[in-house]
């Protein structure tokens, strides 16, 4: 059970951090669209362990945790990247020397670079399709980790239900702390890469 605890701390993260930004952009999550973030991250956990544990028995547990190991480091890789990415851009936005038109973007480079631009219509209201653009852009972590844990004693439904917990928990704590936590003027999406690496480490 442990394990499965760790799977979720790991995935609701992510799920915190978009619930923060949008809290200090003044952007409302209603109970509908915070029902379908977390419901996204449960049933993507859910299906991709189920999945690799289907995988395993045509591929040995042992391939598919290496190749499930490299994926998580490389994922963990690239969120720790884009945290820097997002700082560097903040730091030039705010010496004045850079200015990023987000609308020229793609919707999926928009949500790397901002949780915010979920809110499409600028409503200040996060819609439930827009929350399921926002779950579903934030679903990758959710995947690679449940898939790699073929073959292991991880329970999929064990894994859901924290997920699903941990996950509501990480939505209310992000709306009451969003202000709080974007003053720092930091952002900590790298934690979430850090844990992903941390967990493919410790699962070698």
């Amino acid at each position: 059970m442990l394990k499965e605890l760790f799977l979720a701390f790991i995935v609701s993260i992510d799920i915190y951090l978009a619930a923060a930004a949008c809290c200090n952009s003044g952007i409302r999550i209603p109970i509908g669209s915070a029902f379908i973030i977390d419901m996204f991250s449960t049933v993507i956990l859910f299906v991709s362990i189920t999945l690799s544990d289907i995988i395993s028995e045509v591929i040995t547990s042992h391939t598919i945790h290496i190749v499930g190991t490299a994926v998580l480091i490389l994922i963990g890789s690239l969120n720790i990247a884009k945290s820097v990415l997002r700082n560097l851009i903040r730091r030039l936005s705010d010496k004045g020397s850079f200015s990023l038109k987000m609308g020229d973007l793609s919707m999926f480079v928009r949500l790397c670079l901002d949780d915010t631009a979920a809110d499409m219509d600028s409503s200040k209201v996060l819609s439930t399709g827009e929350a399921a653009v926002l779950a579903l852009a934030g679903s990758l972590d959710a995947a690679a980790t449940g898939l790699s844990c073929g073959g292991s004693d991880i329970s999929a439904s064990y894994a859901a239900v924290s997920v699903f917990v941990c996950g509501a928990a990480a939505l209310l704590l992000g709306s009451l702390t969003g202000r709080k936590i974007s003053s720092l003027r930091h952002d900590f999406s790298w934690t979430g890469g850090s844990f992903l690496i941390l967990f493919a480490l410790l699962s070698a």
